[in-house]
């Protein structure tokens, strides 16, 4: 039994023996509790923002066009002050320092031909047989490259912008195995010195998936399920492991992504997360593995979360590098989502380059072994490695043997590696555990920027899209993760695709299928006061004392407060008195006290003359302010709104809000005051009294004609006219009766009686000069039958 599914096996186990578990539920209980209180304690689990955004169009610049969706890939070319976006049959070029201006576009469209070819193969003639734009990268020459799915047929193309345009070169080039043929199927790509690495599919039904170097001359990946089983591609990066590099070791391309485990005897397929590397250098084998790549090898990601039973799937992942440090401690952040429906658990894992670089050179692998003539089980291979070592880039090493490139690779290595690709370690977090878990909306993409704060420190600070279309600003401080804030980009809310930022403009660009947003790092102006601007903790921001507001902190040279680590607010000086709003009342109406909370992480409370208030009936507590219902007398006085919060430093309290109320004998004047008295004069009651008036006319008028055609009777004539009725109900009841005895005489027995005989019959019928009556048990006979 395997790691990866040895949980899940566990829970099937259990689920057959109902009688095992009840004896083993106490246990399970007292070991759970402890757990819990220290998930309580020690995770982030209970992040929540401190600031919520709701969508409002100052938030970002935004960009779309009428008709054109899915904005989902971006090229950044800082050397041309341009955002590249590819869209849904279009290529536009935006102002890089605002978005919301269009410097160029050019459509790429399919042609009429192209789309009844793409529908008679199945697929919808209005969304999937369209040309959209999956690949985006700049070439050497300043050109960019550019792919589309093209109606289920990819094709790729040379790009240009010169003098304000944006000119497609009309060089077709066959798009198999380089763009995807779905526009919903996830890929990814990089170019690396001019060359395109991509990972995709290569037939139209998309069970070929291929990770592939176009040039010089194309090499790819084996078409076998122990290399790509059922994969979903998530991202590429680029690792300079050549420089400074003591062995000769080779650069590496490294391929994150998803698939079915083959190494897992699981009664269920098992998604597991999955790091892939193959070497720059790599040309493929002489007679085995030709064309194919000699130097691919993965392993298992995990990002253990406490609650999970199955591994948790990832959705994106950023490399993140320190120029100024070697490549070993680059890093790798990337976000995971549960495959189970019943987790809404997010969280984030970080690598680092060295750890992954480790297990592929040094670890062990696994192989398959047939078990039962048909069943195939993966165990850790125990046997003799060849030399050189399969997997392995050309270093010094292998050159001294007369190696100098993967053609000269004997082939017991090839045919070792064919085999077994896989290996036996999995790749663990740093620190074993995951650096943020949160409860809500999916993540689905990640970026990280380093910032350096008011104290000297840098700080890695994570820009993570949901699939809500939010965008969460979240730091780590020594170990506690700090959400700063959540923002609302879209109106229509979606998945975040993509996510980029520019050093050069220090700003964040969100692309989605609604359109695109552009966010600043430092949101600074959010905060309006000082201690609203420390107890963020934001390291992009900090309080100016001159000019008194919340900048960032690459704006100012003066002295800024901030405390990003502790969140102390003692630091700030001493805030301006708040000069209280008039607000009047009458009695018995009701006023409402506004009172929006600054953080979610404060709690609101209130005081009437210096007395704290609780709720009753009469005053009720709102999310936003202060309700008072029925007012009297007593409710006159000074209201102040407190908001308490609390951080690693202290407890601080602010007056967010105050107001003078006073009991007015009049109705002027009333302020917030809500359900207002009715208006008793003005143009509108005046028309409400004459809709009045006609409609009682017309009522008296109802009345006579009524009278008149003796529908309804006159006072002086009730009496005549009730013994008429009388007589009237008298001939009526005869009938009934006579109706009755045809029924009692010819009714059938249902089985619940039998047949009236004419003489029984006859003892109910009634005497003709009398006022006949029915008799009642007969009635009741049959209501029964």
């Amino acid at each position: 039994m395997t790691d990866c599914c040895g949980n899940h096996k566990a829970q099937i186990y259990f689920s057959m023996n109902k009688r095992a578990m009840h004896l083993l539920l106490p246990l399970i209980i007292c070991w759970l509790l402890p757990q819990a209180m220290m998930l309580e304690e020690d995770s982030p689990l209970g992040c929540v923002p401190r600031r919520s955004v709701p969508y409002h169009r100052d938030n970002a610049n935004l960009f779309r066009e009428e008709g054109v969706f899915n904005y989902s890939t971006m090229l950044l070319r800082e050397d041309l002050d341009l955002l590249l976006l590819g869209a849904r049959e279009a290529v536009y070029a935006l102002d890089l320092n605002n978005i919301s201006k269009k410097a160029a576009s050019v459509k790429w469209e399919v042609t009429q031909d192209q789309e009844e070819k793409c529908g008679d193969k199945g697929k919808d003639r209005k969304t999937e047989c369209k040309n959209y734009i999956r690949i985006l990268h700049k070439t050497e020459d300043n050109r960019m490259y550019v792919c589309g799915t093209n109606a289920f047929d990819p094709e790729c193309d040379y790009m240009s912008y010169n003098d304000g345009k944006l000119t497609l070169e009309k060089k077709a080039e066959d798009g198999k195995g380089k763009c995807p043929f779905d526009p919903s199927q996830r890929h990814a790509s990089l170019m690396f010195e001019n060359n395109l690495y991509s990972a995709t599919v290569m037939n139209f039904l998309g069970f070929e998936p291929v990770l592939m170097r176009s040039t010089p001359g194309p090499i790819r990946s084996e078409f076998k399920t122990s290399w790509l089983h059922e994969p979903t591609f998530v991202s590429m990066a680029e690792m300079p492991e050549s420089e400074m590099s003591p062995v000769g070791d080779d650069d590496k391309v490294y391929l994150f992504f998803r698939e079915i485990a083959v190494e897992c005897d699981c009664y269920n397929k098992l998604m597991v997360s999955r790091v892939a590397r193959v070497c720059k250098g790599d040309l493929g084998g002489q007679r085995t593995l030709q064309k194919k790549w000699t130097s691919f090898l993965k392993a298992r990601l995990d990002c253990p979360v406490l609650e999970s039973q199955l591994p948790y799937i990832i959705q994106d992942a950023y490399r993140w590098c320190d120029p100024q440090r070697s490549w070993r401690d680059c890093l790798f952040y990337a976000v995971f989502t549960p495959q189970s429906e019943t987790s809404d658990l997010s969280a984030v894992c970080v690598y680092r380059v060295s750890d992954i670089s480790r297990v592929f050179a040094e670890g062990k692998y696994k192989t398959p072994v047939t078990v039962e003539t048909s069943f195939v089980k993966w165990v850790m291979y125990s046997g003799e490695v060849p030399v050189p070592r399969p997997g392995a880039c050309i270093d010094n090493e292998a050159r001294k043997a007369g190696i100098t490139q993967t053609l000269d690779l004997p082939d017991p290595t090839l045919q070792f590696i064919k085999v077994r690709p896989l290996m036996d370690q999995a790749i663990q977090p740093i620190g074993q555990k995951p650096l943020l878990v949160r409860r809500g909306a999916a993540f689905s993409r990640i970026v990280v920027n380093e910032v350096q704060a008011g104290d000297g420190e840098k700080y890695q600070v994570m820009f993570i899209g949901t699939e809500e279309g939010t965008i969460l600003k979240a730091v780590n401080y020594d170990g506690e993760m700090f959400i700063i804030e959540e923002v609302q980009l879209f109106q229509t809310p979606g998945p975040i695709k993509i996510l980029k930022f520019s050093n050069v403009t220090g700003q964040l660009y969100a692309g989605s299928d609604y359109g695109v947003a552009q966010i600043p790092l430092a949101t600074c102006e959010r905060s309006s006061s000082c201690m609203d601007c420390v107890l963020a903790r934001d390291p992009y921001c900090g309080w100016d004392k001159a000019v008194r507001k919340c900048i960032p902190l690459s704006s100012s040279q003066r002295e800024i407060i901030q405390s990003v680590k502790e969140g102390d607010a003692s630091l700030c000086p001493e805030a301006d008195p708040i000069k209280p709003p008039n607000e009047s009342i009458w009695p018995g109406g009701n006023l409402k006290l506004h009172c929006p909370s600054p953080s979610n992480l404060a709690e609101t409370t209130w005081e009437r003359d210096g007395t704290t208030l609780t709720p009753i009936p009469r005053l009720q507590f709102l999310q936003d302010g202060l309700l008072i219902l029925n007012a009297s007398g007593s409710d006159a006085g000074r209201y102040r709104c407190l908001s308490v919060e609390h951080s690693k430093a202290g407890t601080y309290t602010t007056t967010v809000a105050e107001y003078q109320v006073g009991i007015s004998s009049t109705s002027s004047g009333r302020g917030n005051s809500i359900f207002p008295e009715a208006q008793r004069d003005g143009p509108s009651v005046l028309g409400l009294q004459v809709v009045i008036g006609l409609l009682v006319v017309c009522l008296l008028a109802l009345l006579a004609w009524n009278f008149y055609k003796g529908h309804l009777p006159l006072p002086w004539n009730c009496r005549k006219k009730g013994g008429k009725q009388s007589q009237e109900q008298g001939d009526l009841n005869y009938g009934d009766a006579q109706r009755s005895d045809k029924l009692l005489v010819s009714g059938r027995d249902n089985g619940t009686g039998t047949n009236l005989t004419r003489e029984e019959a006859a003892l109910y019928a009634p005497d003709e000069n009398d006022v006949p009556n029915v008799n009642i048990p007969s009635l009741q006979f049959v209501d029964d039958e």
